[in-house]
């Protein structure tokens, strides 16, 4: 099977030590939510990156039914995950923002179930998943915290699917919005009444089962109720808690990893 590999300027960079702030990058911050990382962990993430990779707008990362054996570590932009069916329609699967991971789940496939494509201009650092699965075997930590994060993965697609099973079409705009501003102030992109949203009414229809007519008139009704608003890539939460409570939302956020007193 042939892999459609990123292009990239230096494949060859040798590995280094982590530079200073690199504790402070968005995946970084969002492992340090759930596992206590020493300096010789952060020093071992880093010499797994083999290159840093700009990714321009609208460019497809993982194309679905080719092999893809990389992780890519989002330091800065969006994307989302999405199938392409073959009447011409799109069902969005997922939203990937700063600090997630390209590659979950497709890496860990002979070939890729989705296809991944940039919705603004990212910065990805990326490694090969043999070189993480050789540091997992290496420190068993890094092994929980791949199972960690494939964890919340799962509960936040179960979300999505209790959305568009149940949920009302106000209450899947809701909960959507505020899961978005939940996964970005973990990793320090929000602040505490707004968080950027670059993706468009269409890319959100796609993920929420509802038509673009439809989701405009959604948006407008959380708008009218003084809820939220939309300006410049940007929503603004007027009344989270009320928001909150019309969704039922409760973010996914995962315990501690525990360790033992040896570690």
């Amino acid at each position: 099977m042939n892999e459609l590999p990123l292009r990239i300027a230096d494949r060859n960079r040798p590995a280094a030590v982590a530079p200073k702030g690199w504790h402070a990058e968005a995946f970084i911050a969002r492992l340090l939510s759930f596992v206590d990382l020493t300096r010789s962990d952060l020093d071992a993430l880093f010499a797994l990156i083999e290159w840093e990779q700009p990714v321009k707008k609208r460019r497809e990362i993982v194309l679905d039914g080719y092999a893809f054996g990389k992780l890519g570590f989002i330091k800065d932009g969006f994307a989302v995950r999405y199938k392409l069916m073959r009447n011409g329609k799109r069902q969005i699967v997922s939203f990937l923002l700063p600090g997630d991971m390209i590659g979950l789940p497709g890496s860990f496939l002979d070939r890729a179930a989705h296809s991944v494509i940039a919705v603004t201009d990212m910065t990805l650092r990326v490694c090969t998943l043999d070189a993480f699965v050789n540091l997992c075997c290496r420190g068993p930590k890094f092994a929980l915290v791949l199972s960690w994060l494939a964890a919340q993965e799962a509960a936040v697609y179960a979300e999505r699917i209790i959305s568009i099973g149940r949920r009302t079409p106000t209450e899947r705009l809701a909960h959507f919005l505020l899961e978005i501003h939940s996964r970005l102030s973990v990793v320090g992109r929000a602040d505490d009444e707004s968080c950027e949203l670059p993706f468009t009414q269409e890319m959100m229809s796609d993920a929420l089962g509802l038509s673009v007519p439809h989701l405009n008139r959604t948006l407008g009704q959380l708008r009218a109720d003084g809820m939220v608003d939309i300006d410049d890539h940007r929503v603004f939460f007027a009344d989270m808690p009320a928001l909150a409570q019309l969704a039922q939302f409760q973010p996914v956020n995962p315990v501690r990893i525990p360790m033992p007193a040896f570690a």
